[in-house]
């Protein structure tokens, strides 16, 4: 079998990771550049009736076999009322109802959303992991990035979470935030352990376009820490996380054993997934697709057909050079097994110049699978990330 018949082969198959978007949201957070829309006022019965329809136009078009992992994200899905979540989660039963004995099925929640009744009905829906986004256990720094709930509403939302059943439960920390110091984040992270939970997610502020946060920026009204100071921090989490016993699976992510996100490896690993909802985006057989975003015209088009924006074939050479730059993200590494699996070709042939350039500069490590990002090279992600674009070995055999 030759390696274009191997690659061939490899990505005709059914995914087994489902992403599903919910945009409502109760307000728009400061920062946030998500699809994502204020609740009141919107179709949401409707929205869920879209989302039905598209699942149904979904699984005709690529029949699903075993899933293994389902993440619903947003906006805040648990905004869903417990009849309009009880739908939701009915429609997914019947759409996807093989799945894997060990299924991993997330949803996102906001704390303050998530009373008794809701999250027993997530819970008996089939809803086995919740992921708070929680940001900061200062309520003057909540506040500041527009955020509706505070540190009480947070220690409930967990509370309910574990009395509903929840046992997997993730909470999402932020740093880098305007007025945040390293005093500040210190105390988030020892309020955050003292939960004792599996999983935490703690990413520093982005400031992307088309938020509050970037018209503030622009006019020199966003008081950031300096990156030094941010830097601080992010060295002060690996390290505190790594006291208490946190694997540090992928640069924001830290679990203990057996319970980092098994779904947000399908993305870390470049395999395939079906994206559903407005805005979403899939990927399967190499296309990748992104709905369309508005509400409204969400559920026109679903009425129609899918629901598409746009859907395009990604070659060969960017999909190789996406394997790269989300594989390093975890700190397992790029495997050249999964490599050869998903291109029938040799990743040490292919990247042999940014390998070579990144190993010597002590940004990546190799080792007996793969390449992984050093110490070094965790600290300076995205500048490694980005010598894999347009970086391959010029080959016939191998580009094609």
């Amino acid at each position: 079998m030759t390696g274009r018949e191997r690659e061939t082969a490899a990505t005709i198959r059914a995914p087994k990771a489902v992403y599903i978007h919910i945009p409502f949201c109760t307000n728009k957070c400061f920062y946030c550049d998500f699809n994502s829309y204020v609740l009141k006022g919107q179709p949401v019965m409707e929205y869920l009736q879209a989302l039905e329809r598209e699942m149904e136009q979904t699984v005709k078009l690529h029949p699903p076999e075993r899933i293994d992992t389902i993440f619903v994200g947003g906006g805040t899905p648990t905004v869903l009322l417990p009849d309009q979540m009880d739908y939701f989660l009915r429609s997914i039963r019947t759409y996807f109802p093989n799945r894997h004995a060990q299924i991993e099925f997330s949803m996102e929640a906001n704390p303050g959303t998530t009373d008794l009744e809701k999250l027993h009905v997530m819970r008996e829906g089939g809803v086995n992991r919740i992921s708070f986004g929680v940001q900061s256990f200062n309520n003057d720094l909540l506040k500041g990035i527009g955020r509706i709930h505070d540190t009480d509403d947070v220690y409930r939302s967990i509370e309910n979470a574990r009395k509903a059943g929840f046992d997997n439960i993730s909470i999402d920390l932020m740093f880098g935030l305007p007025n945040q110091t390293t005093e500040m984040l210190a105390h988030s992270v020892t309020k955050a352990l003292e939960l004792d939970l599996p999983h935490y997610s703690i990413y520093s502020l982005k400031v992307e376009e088309n938020t509050l946060f970037h018209t503030m920026y622009q006019k020199n009204e966003l008081p950031l820490p300096h990156e030094d100071d941010e830097l601080e921090m992010y060295l002060h989490i690996m390290s505190r996380m790594k006291q208490a016993g946190y694997e540090q699976y992928e640069i924001s992510n830290f679990a203990k054993p057996g319970f980092a996100s098994r779904h947000n490896m399908t993305y870390w690993r470049n395999e395939d997934y079906y994206g559903l909802g407005a805005g979403a985006h899939g990927y399967a057989n190499r296309t990748r697709h992104a709905n369309i975003k508005g509400v409204q015209p969400y559920n026109t088009a679903a009425g129609k057909g899918l629901p598409r924006l746009e859907s395009y074939e990604v070659s060969r050479e960017e999909a190789m050079e996406d394997f790269m730059m989300v594989g390093l993200r975890m700190l397992e590494g790029a495997s050249r097994a999964r490599f050869r699996e998903q291109f029938g070709a040799e990743m040490d042939d292919v990247f042999a110049a940014p390998l070579r350039k990144l190993v010597q500069a002590g940004f990546l490590t190799a080792t007996e699978h793969g390449y992984r990002l050093s110490e070094r090279g965790i600290l300076f992600g995205n500048d490694v990330f980005g010598e894999f674009i347009g970086a391959m070995t010029v080959s016939g055999e191998i580009i094609e």
